[in-house]
C-alpha cells in the first residue's frame, strides 16, 4: 500500500473515531486551575506511545481524534506531511525525537504531532523524545496525584517509567520485589532488562489473552501475578500463557470491593449454601479431603484444634470421606510442594490450615482448577480458593468482659501477632468487653511479629507485666493444661499477682471447633448443595468467604468456673445467648476509636465486612507502634 493510501485508510478510521470519542485531549485544558510545582528536563529516552494521549494545544487538538488518527482532509498542508512522514517511516524510519510533556506519568506532544500519529497508525510501540515533567502540587486527597508521587519515588530509584497502577502502595510493593530480583550477571541495569525481558514479555502474552478488555493497568495485573509467582528470568511464554488463562479469572475480581460473606449454613437458603464440585464426584466414590498443618499436632495448638476437628469428620462422615494429613509442612514458598502433592495423589477438598498457606494454596489452586481448595484465613477470596475462618471476635468480647470484671490495675495487657483486620476485630471486641464492666479499663497492645513463638510471646508478657498490667490476653502455655487439651487451646486469658512472671490463674480463652467446620462444608459437597449459586467459572460470580460463629458452634469460650467469680460466669453465658440469637453485636454504638473520631453512631451495628476490614482501634486501647522490617 502507498503512503497516500495509508493515509486515506487513517483518515477514514479516524472520521469513525472521531464522532465516537471527539477529538484529542490537550494539556493546556488539564492543567487550567492546576499549580505546577516544578518543570523538570528528563532528557532523550524512548517512551511508549500507548502512554502519548494527547497534545499541548488546543489548535492542534482539533487535526486529530482522540486516539491520534487524522482527522485533515487529503489535500490539506496536514495531509501532504502526514503522507511525506509516512513514506519516511516505511523506508528508513522516524527517528528524529518529539518534544513532550510528561503529566501524571502521561504524555502530551508539543513538538512531533504527525510523527506520533504515523507511528500509532501503524502499530509501533514507542519513540524517542524529549521529556519535561510538569509536577503538581501534592495533593492527598487525590487518588492519581497520590500515586503519582509515588511514582516519582520509584522512578528516581529504577528510571521504569512504562509502568502504571491505579493503586496506593503498589510502587513500593514492586520496588520490594524488584530487589530481591537477579538479573544475568552480565546485565549492569537490572531494571532495564526487568522492563525489557520480563515486564514486556509478561505485557505481550497478557495482551494476547485480552487483557485490555480487565478494568485495570497492565501493571496492576503484573503485580498480582509477581506477589504470587514472583520476578523470574527468562520466561517461558507457553508456560506463562496457561497460568495466565486461569489467574485472569482472579484478576477480573481485583477492583471488587464486595465480598459475599457467609455468616451461617443453612442449606435450604441460597445465600447459604458453598460451592461444588459435583461434577467429578459420584454418589458411590468416597470424597478424598486432604489437610495440610503448620508444625506438629503435639506441638502447635492451632494444629492440634485443626487434627481434632478431621477427627470429628471422620466419625460424623463415616464411609462417606478418606483423609489424610500432611504435618509440620514448611512455613514459606515450599509449602506449595506439599499441597501439590495431595493434589497429584487425586484428593477432592484440599484444606490448608494456616493463612501462612495462603499464596502457596492459590499457585496450585490456579494449576489444579478441578480441585476445590479451602485456606483457612480472614483474607479475601479468590474464585479458585474459599476462605474460611470463625467470627473471633465473639468470644474475645466475653474474654474482655472477664478481664476487665477481674483486673485491679484497670491495666490490661494484650499480645497480638500482628495488626492484621481479624486480629484488629479482636482486640477491639476485648476493649468493649472489658470496658462495658469497667469504664476504667485500658488495653495496651504489644506486638510479637509471629503466630506461634513461645519465645516471642514470653518476652511480650514480661514487658506488659513491667507497664503493670495484672491479666494479660494470649498467655502462650508450653503444654496445654488439662482442661484446656481438649479444645486444642495453646493461649489463654491469665492474672499475674505481684509483677511475677508466672500466672497465678488461669482464667479463660478463646476456642474453636472445627470439626463443626469440616462437617458442613464436605456435608453440603456430599449432598450436592452448593451448585446453585456458586459457579468458579463464571465471570459474573461473586467472591465468597465463610465467617462462622458461636451460633454454629464454630468458635466458643472456656472459662474456669474455679477462678472466674459467679456474677461473672452469669453476665457471661448472658451476654454469649444474646449473640448467639442475634440480639446483641459487641460492636454496636456509639463507638469512637483512639484518636476521638465517631466510628459507629449510636445503636448503629457494624456490618461483617466492616469488621472483617477494621483498621483502627478502640478508645480504650493503647497501641505499641508496629515496626514492619
Amino acid at each position: 500500500m502507498l503512503a497516500d493510501e495509508h493515509y486515506k485508510d487513517a483518515i477514514k478510521k479516524g472520521k469513525s473515531d472521531y464522532a465516537l470519542n471527539g477529538s484529542l485531549p490537550f494539556l493546556e485544558e488539564i492543567l487550567k486551575n492546576k499549580e505546577i510545582v516544578a518543570n523538570l528536563d528528563l532528557g532523550i529516552f524512548e517512551i511508549p506511545l500507548k502512554k502519548i494521549i494527547g497534545t499541548y494545544s488546543h489548535l492542534r487538538s482539533m487535526c486529530f481524534s482522540k486516539n491520534f488518527l487524522p482527522t485533515m482532509n487529503f489535500d490539506t498542508e496536514f495531509g501532504s506531511k502526514w503522507i511525506s512522514l509516512c513514506k519516511s517511516h516505511l523506508n528508513e524510519g522516524i527517528n528524529h525525537p518529539i518534544k513532550v510533556y510528561e503529566y501524571l506519568n502521561q504524555f502530551f506532544v508539543v513538538e512531533g504531532n504527525k510523527r506520533v500519529s504515523v507511528l500509532k497508525y501503524f502499530g509501533a510501540f514507542s519513540i524517542s523524545a524529549e521529556v519535561i515533567r510538569l509536577v503538581p502540587k501534592k495533593d492527598k486527597s487525590n487518588l492519581t496525584n497520590s500515586i503519582y508521587y509515588e511514582f516519582l519515588d520509584f522512578y528516581n530509584k529504577t528510571k521504569i517509567n512504562s509502568i502504571w497502577f491505579s493503586q496506593k502502595h503498589s510502587y513500593k510493593k514492586l520496588f520490594k520485589l524488584l530487589e530481591n530480583y537477579n538479573a544475568p550477571e552480565d546485565i549492569s541495569d537490572k531494571y532495564k532488562h526487568f522492563v525489557s525481558f520480563v515486564y514486556n514479555s509478561f505485557r505481550e502474552v497478557y495482551l494476547k489473552l485480552g487483557g485490555q478488555k480487565l478494568p485495570i493497568t497492565t501493571g496492576d495485573a503484573y503485580l498480582e501475578y509477581a506477589k504470587l509467582y514472583g520476578i523470574s528470568y527468562p520466561i517461558d511464554e507457553t508456560i506463562l500463557s496457561k497460568t495466565l488463562k486461569e489467574f485472569m479469572k482472579e484478576l477480573l475480581h481485583f477492583k471488587e470491593t464486595s465480598v459475599e460473606i457467609q455468616t451461617d449454613s443453612d442449606e435450604s437458603s441460597p445465600s447459604g449454601v458453598l460451592s461444588t464440585i459435583s461434577n467429578f464426584i459420584t454418589p458411590t466414590k468416597k470424597l478424598k479431603v486432604g489437610f495440610v498443618y503448620a508444625r506438629t499436632i503435639d506441638s502447635s495448638g492451632w494444629t492440634y484444634g485443626h487434627e481434632l476437628g478431621r477427627q470429628y469428620v471422620i466419625d460424623v462422615l463415616e464411609g462417606q470421606i478418606i483423609t489424610k494429613y500432611i504435618e509440620n509442612v514448611p512455613e514459606n514458598d515450599s509449602a506449595y510442594d506439599s499441597i501439590k502433592a495431595l493434589a497429584d495423589e487425586g484428593y477432592n477438598v484440599i484444606f490448608t490450615t494456616s493463612p501462612i498457606f495462603r499464596t502457596a494454596t492459590l499457585k496450585c489452586a490456579l494449576e489444579y482448577p478441578q480441585i476445590k481448595f479451602f485456606n483457612c484465613s480472614d483474607d479475601t477470596p479468590y474464585e479458585h480458593m474459599s476462605c474460611y475462618f470463625g467470627r473471633t471476635y465473639e468470644p474475645r468480647f466475653l474474654t474482655g468482659l472477664i478481664a476487665g470484671a477481674m483486673t485491679k490495675t484497670n491495666l490490661i495487657g494484650y499480645s497480638a501477632t500482628s495488626p492484621t483486620s481479624e486480629v484488629i476485630g479482636s482486640i477491639n471486641s476485648f476493649a468493649l468487653g472489658a470496658k462495658i464492666v469497667n469504664p476504667y479499663a485500658k488495653v495496651k497492645v504489644l506486638w510479637t511479629k509471629e503466630w506461634n513463638s513461645h519465645a516471642k510471646f514470653t518476652n511480650i508478657e514480661s514487658n506488659l507485666i513491667s507497664m503493670g498490667c495484672d491479666i494479660i490476653s494470649n498467655r502462650n502455655l508450653t503444654i496445654p493444661r488439662d482442661e484446656t487439651k481438649k479444645y486444642g487451646v495453646y493461649s489463654m486469658l491469665c492474672s499475674f499477682e505481684n509483677g511475677k512472671n508466672v500466672p497465678d490463674k488461669y482464667l479463660a480463652a478463646p476456642i474453636w471447633n472445627w470439626g463443626i467446620y469440616y462437617e458442613k462444608i464436605l456435608s453440603n459437597i456430599l449432598n450436592d448443595t452448593f451448585g446453585t449459586i456458586l459457579n468458579m467459572f463464571n465471570s459474573n460470580s461473586k467472591l465468597i468467604s465463610f465467617w462462622y460463629g458461636m451460633d454454629l458452634g464454630v468458635v466458643d469460650i472456656y472459662y474456669s468456673k474455679k477462678y472466674v467469680p459467679i456474677e461473672v460466669q452469669r453476665l457471661v453465658e448472658a451476654m454469649k445467648k444474646m449473640i448467639t440469637t442475634y440480639e446483641f453485636n459487641p460492636f454496636t454504638g456509639p463507638i469512637y476509636d483512639n484518636n476521638g473520631n465517631l466510628k459507629l453512631e449510636e445503636d448503629e451495628a457494624a456490618a461483617p465486612y466492616d469488621i472483617l476490614s477494621m483498621d483502627w482501634f478502640v478508645d480504650n486501647v493503647e497501641v505499641a507502634p508496629y515496626d514492619r522490617k
